[in-house]
């Protein structure tokens, strides 16, 4: 009688923790690719637009979040490169101040972190420029992709008119 009162208080439990949580307003996205034999993996939120500027989620010259909720991680299980910057096998964090003419990319290793108020300095693996092209067609809700590039691949994020890219290999 004790265990089966213990299971069913169990049961009710875990039932009101679920129920009492709120959906995603962002839902998540993931990017996988091999680059060169190196598995590359990034985790990150999907916000959308919804009739809001891009320059006021993604603010220029600030430090932003990249996408929503949780900053974006990234799991490597070999070295790569983006752009100029050696990043070792190992799981981080990716931010980005996002500019006019440049974004900059910033690889923290601190892997787990919610919004950008959590941001160390201190813990930077380095930073990268990442190019800025002018979309034809706006990108509704924000987008991380990895496309393929002759023996590496550009790594690119989106959203509104803008694309921001970096060279990712695996040297």
């Amino acid at each position: 009688m004790y265990v089966a009162m213990s299971l069913g208080l169990t049961l009710l439990a875990g039932a009101f923790a679920v129920q009492g949580q709120t959906p995603r307003v962002s839902p998540r996205g993931t990017v996988k690719a091999v680059v060169n034999g190196i598995p590359v993996l990034i985790e990150y939120g999907r916000p959308s637009l919804k009739g809001r500027k891009l320059d006021t989620l993604a603010r220029p010259g600030k430090i932003w979040r990249t996408g929503a909720d949780e900053v974006p991680t990234l799991a490597c299980l070999g070295d790569i490169t983006l752009g100029p910057l050696l990043v070792p096998a190992g799981n981080y964090s990716l931010l980005t101040i996002p500019g006019e003419e440049e974004w900059t990319l910033i690889v923290n290793r601190s892997a787990r972190q919610w919004g950008d108020s959590e941001y160390n300095k201190k813990k930077d693996v380095g930073r990268a420029s990442m190019k800025v092209a002018r979309l034809a067609a706006p990108v509704e809700q924000f987008t991380i992709a990895i496309e393929p590039d002759g023996d590496g691949a550009i790594l690119k994020m989106s959203w509104g008119n803008v694309e921001a890219s970096v060279v990712l290999k695996a040297p």
